[in-house]
């Protein structure tokens, strides 16, 4: 049951980017390296001699500054980004006219594929996040299987973005309290033309995962860079959400530069180097990324025993069109591994129910301290014709609501896979 609009028109993203105009990309490039005054930066180009459009870039997302270096990097070119509805607020006709591709994030969007083909078509490069969100905590996030796909659909060149430094410096947990750290980025070309257009899907993806792996924590050491602002642990509870010590969810608080359980009082001190250390006792994870993952692992094991269930009251703002977000009231938010998402609520005298299958949603859009509507951590469920940004009552929840899509996602295709496998070995036998 869709939501009873007054005005029933969405945003249409079906439809093909403008040509950026020769002076535009001057502006960006302009506008860019004013925004990154003052920020010590470092571009990298490797195995990109004599490389000119069209290809396919491909770059890791921690912060907004990826657009920026993007930006110089490929200055004088050409270049559209696939952006997500929401960056279109308020102002789809700037994102139109710099040539962006709008999207909906984690959904069946058949148009996107058509676009890109249209950008490599003309000539030009075609700049996409693959893991479609921020990091949030500074590692390569989930990744579809289906860029191998696309990379040999269109049969150009594939080149890799990695910045280091972005997420140090302005982490998705704690994005408005910039820290002083210098900004690396590498930009690598891992396939050519013909290898595009001849390896296996299976290659493509390992080239592409294998390329795009990264480790800000590990890179911070690597590179003995020092973050001595006060506030560099804020916010970091909001993906270190369960307590290993007593392994209490949701109850976790930071402040200045320590993270601490409120219901068993421990605590952990995050240093200049980025090393946690307990304040008492024996210190469960040095490592943010290794207590991340962790959290995954204990998320996997409620999903496969199968008491791992969510419901909550959510407030919820949709934007179906780019100019303003629906306020659409209070509804009823549930998340399990048979039914995936559903969200129920009621909408100017009729009920509305939107449901997005495991297999529908291999990962998750949330946001920490959300730009729009209001500050808060909120999560985004999309339709290819709509977007519902679900605010809950219950707090520091949207993490763990995220690990969880994905896990169930892999358990639902790896099933999925497997029950392939068996027919087709069914068939063989036959």
């Amino acid at each position: 049951m869709e939501v009873n609009y007054k005005n029933k028109k969405s945003y249409r993203t079906a439809k093909y980017p403008l040509r950026q105009p020769w002076y535009l990309t001057w502006l960006i490039w302009i506008l860019s390296r004013i925004m990154l005054t003052g920020k010590q930066k470092k571009i990298e180009k490797i195995g990109m001699e004599g490389l000119k459009p069209p290809y396919l870039l491909f770059s890791n997302h921690m912060s907004f500054i990826d657009f920026e270096l993007v930006a110089l990097a490929t200055h004088p070119h050409k270049v559209n980004n696939v952006v997500n509805i929401d960056g279109y607020y308020r102002r789809p006709w700037l994102l139109t006219w710099i040539g962006a591709i709008c999207t909906r994030k984690f959904t069946t969007d058949m148009h996107l594929v058509k676009s890109i083909k249209r950008v490599i078509e003309r000539g030009d490069i075609l700049c996409m996040y693959p893991e479609a969100r921020y990091s949030p905590c500074g590692t390569t996030s989930f990744m579809p299987e289906t860029l191998g796909m696309l990379v040999r659909r269109c049969g150009v060149p594939v080149v890799i973005a990695v910045h280091h430094g972005n997420y140090l410096h302005a982490p998705f947990w704690c994005f408005r309290k910039k820290r002083r750290v210098p900004l690396h980025t590498t930009f690598t070309k891992i396939l050519t033309a013909e290898e595009a257009s001849t390896l296996p899907v299976e290659e493509i993806n390992r080239r592409i995962r294998e390329a795009m792996q990264y480790d800000e924590y590990r890179y911070q050491r690597e590179t003995d860079i020092r973050i001595t602002e006060p506030f560099r642990a804020e916010g970091l509870h909001k993906i270190l959400y369960q307590c290993p010590a007593c392994g209490t969810e949701h109850q976790m608080a930071s402040e200045g530069t320590a993270l601490f359980c409120t219901a068993c009082g421990k605590r952990w001190i995050l240093g200049e180097d980025g090393v946690l250390s307990a304040t008492e006792g024996v210190t469960e994870f040095p490592h943010v990324p290794d207590w991340f993952e962790w959290e995954r692992g204990q998320v996997r094991a409620q999903i496969e025993n199968g008491t791992y269930a969510f419901s909550d009251t959510v407030d919820v703002h949709s934007l179906p069109r780019c100019w303003k977000f629906e306020a659409l009231g209070t509804a009823t938010l549930t998340h399990d591994a048979q039914n995936g998402f559903v969200l129920e609520g009621h909408y100017r005298g009729k009920d509305y129910r939107i449901q997005r299958l495991p297999l529908e949603t291999n990962s998750l859009h949330v946001e920490y301290d959300f730009p729009h509507v209001k500050p808060f951590d909120c999560l985004d469920l999309s339709t290819p014709n709509d977007s519902f940004y679900c605010f809950p009552t219950k707090q520091n929840v949207v993490t763990k609501l995220s690990l969880a899509t994905e896990e169930i996602y892999k358990i639902h295709e790896e099933k999925r896979l497997a029950a392939r496998a068996a027919r087709s070995a069914a068939k063989d036998a036959v």
